[in-house]
């Protein structure tokens, strides 16, 4: 067996055909600058215009409540330093230890200011319980921003309670939804978040381009400053010539996943439970971290073997997996994930991430089962 099985899809997923070809003629043909009076930039407004709608009707939003970003990242860091730069009285922020580096490290840069910021435990399944919210909240508290679906373990979080908790004492709330959005339903009325940041690149559109929904009362209220000075675009809050071709193909590939969500819901649900199966009847011993509802296809999983190992021993097999160990040349670095949920350290070294996608067939899994299988037997 030498072929390529990518599996890693909550990394980056490949890019939707439709999506590609719908930027090739805003990078080719209409490249006008929206800002400009002239003719020639209407159809690249128009555009622009048709694919915030659609991406406002794909999470239950107003159009002139998506604003375009580069991603995923920058939707994170605006929130939470647009909220700062209001935050006069420097009120404590609220988030969890286990949310992506986007968040962490956005919280630590406004705690070197003076901002106070409490992080909170997910329970050992890997959910954040309103309980431990309610503990630590306050009617002083500005914002709590806690992600929906986790990147390393798949577990999607109830934000419709939490965000209810925020709003019963007075905070805003946001939601990193990188990984959920496109994957699953996301109805920002619904859910009642403030804030909802989202990247193309995670559901088949370009790397570079993302997006973030603010609740127009929260925009309405001035309580939410811009990230980036500059020009008027994106309604005066966020400065810079638009990508309009990536733009362009985020709607489009957002569009597809969501009019095909249940059927690829189902698939990647048989492709899971096939997996898990499979491992079980080859007699391979494994673990799962993280227990309860998840991203359908995204499995957490340690085995007898550390897993940088069995990462770059697939990856010699043409498997391409991940692990949120990071090594240098002393030391592994555990997880901050799998610290947070308390998986011992050994188990936790030898965690990888399998995160499968549309694109994979039941002869991937099978392939990975054997795989694994011969990398664990060639270790004995």
């Amino acid at each position: 067996m030498k072929k390529f099985i990518y599996a890693d899809n909550a990394a980056t997923t490949k890019l939707d055909t439709d999506a590609f070809e719908a930027m090739k003629p805003f990078l080719l043909e209409d490249f006008a600058n929206i800002s400009q009076p002239y003719s020639f930039s209407r159809r690249a407004k128009k555009a622009i215009r048709a694919a915030r709608e659609v991406i406002a009707s794909c999470v239950n939003a107003e159009p002139d409540e998506i604003y375009f970003t580069s991603g995923g990242t920058e939707s994170d860091n605006w929130v939470i330093k647009g909220i700062s730069a209001e935050n006069f009285g420097k009120k404590p922020i609220i988030t969890s230890s286990f949310e992506h580096h986007a968040i962490l490290n956005a919280c630590r840069a406004i705690e070197r200011l003076g901002y106070p910021v409490g992080y909170i435990d997910p329970d050992s399944t890997g959910h954040v319980l309103p309980n431990s919210i309610n503990r630590v909240i306050t009617n002083n508290t500005i914002l709590v921003s806690i992600m929906m679906a986790n990147n390393e373990l798949g577990t999607l979080q109830d934000i419709a309670s939490l965000s209810k908790i925020a709003h019963s004492n007075g905070a805003l709330f946001h939601t990193d939804a990188v990984q959920a959005v496109g994957h699953v339903k996301v109805d920002v009325r619904a859910l009642g978040v403030d804030f909802l940041s989202a990247s193309a690149h995670k559901f088949n559109g370009p790397k570079g381009i993302g997006f973030l929904y603010i609740n127009k009362a929260v925009k309405d209220k001035a309580i939410f400053a811009p990230l980036h000075d500059g020009g008027q675009q994106e309604f005066g809050l966020r400065a810079g010539t638009e990508n309009v071709a990536s733009i362009v193909a985020m709607a489009k590939a957002l569009e597809n996943n969501c009019a095909l969500m249940s059927e690829y819901i189902e698939k990647l649900k048989f492709l899971e439970e096939s997996l898990l199966n499979g491992l079980n009847e080859a007699n391979i011993s494994f673990v799962r971290n993280g227990e309860g509802p998840h991203l359908p296809g995204v499995l957490n999983l340690s085995f007898k073997m550390e897993g940088e190992v069995m990462m770059h021993r697939l990856d010699l097999k043409g498997i391409m997996v991940s692990t949120g160990a990071a090594c240098d040349s002393k030391n592994t670095v555990i997880s901050h994930v799998l610290q947070a949920i308390q998986v011992d350290v050994a188990r936790a070294k030898n965690a990888i991430r399998i995160s499968l996608s549309k694109e994979n067939t039941e002869e991937d899994i099978h392939d990975i089962i054997v795989a694994i299988s011969s990398v664990l037997t060639d270790e004995k």
